[in-house]
């Protein structure tokens, strides 16, 4: 059965290509792990922000305010993010893994972060939220209080539905460049466009598997300084594969996330992978971060 809806997949992939609509997402702004020496937050965010200028592609950021608080002079990439017209989200104060909080705090950390988003928002909409690891709660109860607290402080739930771990990339950058090793360098870069381009095609394979068509796909990206060294070189990867970027509205106005667009109740997560498995099937694995962690140790 797997074998028949792979090759399903597969065919309809094959056929000629047909545009799919991704909205790009970055988490952890300001300040999104290690920096090489000589880098900044400013200048990550320039270059991220003069990338998408160049492919016209629409972006949303969220947010940790405790990440300006631990990092003052972060405020000016937030500043650019801003004056590039870019919207905002919540991310929680402390970027709070609900899965070792209580939902109490959890929903401080929630509302701590807003003061911040309002100001800078300037009275355009902020309330998107993503959760920080995407841990949503181990528990039917836990997702439901979280959900049932988000919906009553008017949030729509930011889901994730492509993602090729990108934030593992940026820590091992920093030690790299700050080591010279411009062969480790290089041989990131093609592991992180390789995994970008497996990822899609997993991706679109799954919406056929799950939906029998294209569901416009959210894609998870951090702010962080090799995301912004690559950042022109991944979305020419996917326009080159028939990829149109629209906005994080556009995206999740799909039925397909009603649930999280609307922070209605859920028994799990919304993803392409859980959307799969209810049919009975198995999804072939995500690409895989292993052994970037120890690189340039």
């Amino acid at each position: 059965m797997r074998a028949a809806a792979l090759a399903l997949a597969a065919a309809l992939l094959a056929q000629p290509a047909r545009a799919v609509e991704i909205a790009l997402t970055f988490d952890d702004l300001p300040a999104h792990s290690a920096l090489p020496p000589g880098e900044t937050r400013a200048g990550v965010a320039r270059d991220v922000l003069r990338a998408l200028e160049r492919a016209e592609a629409p972006a949303t950021g969220f947010v940790n305010g405790g990440f300006l608080q631990a990092e003052p002079d972060s405020g000016l990439a937030l500043r650019l993010w801003r004056e590039a017209g870019r919207p905002f989200g919540n991310h929680t104060w402390s970027h709070l893994r609900l899965t070792s909080a209580s939902a109490a705090a959890f929903e401080a950390d929630v509302v701590r972060n807003e003061a911040l988003l309002a100001a800078l928002a300037e009275g355009r909409p902020w309330r998107w939220f993503r959760y920080p690891f995407l841990a949503e709660g181990e528990t039917p109860e836990v997702r439901a209080r979280a959900r049932s607290f988000l919906q009553a402080r008017g949030y729509r739930i930011a889901s994730v539905t492509l993602d090729f771990g990108d934030w593992a990339y940026n820590d091992p950058y920093a030690r790299c460049a700050a080591r010279g090793d411009a062969a480790a360098v290089a041989g990131l870069e093609a592991r992180f466009l390789a995994a970008a381009a497996e990822s899609l095609d997993r991706a679109r394979a799954l919406s056929l598997q799950a939906e029998g068509r294209e569901v416009p796909l959210v894609l998870l990206l951090h702010l962080g300084a090799f995301d912004a060294r690559m950042m022109d070189r991944l979305l020419d990867l996917y326009r080159s594969r028939g990829v149109r970027f629209v906005s994080l509205d556009r995206a999740l106005a799909d039925p397909f996330y009603r649930a999280d667009a609307e922070a209605l109740p859920s028994p799990e997560p919304l993803t392409l992978e859980a959307a799969v498995r209810r049919q009975g099937l198995e999804p072939p694995p995500a690409p895989s971060v292993a052994g970037l962690s120890e690189l340039c140790r």
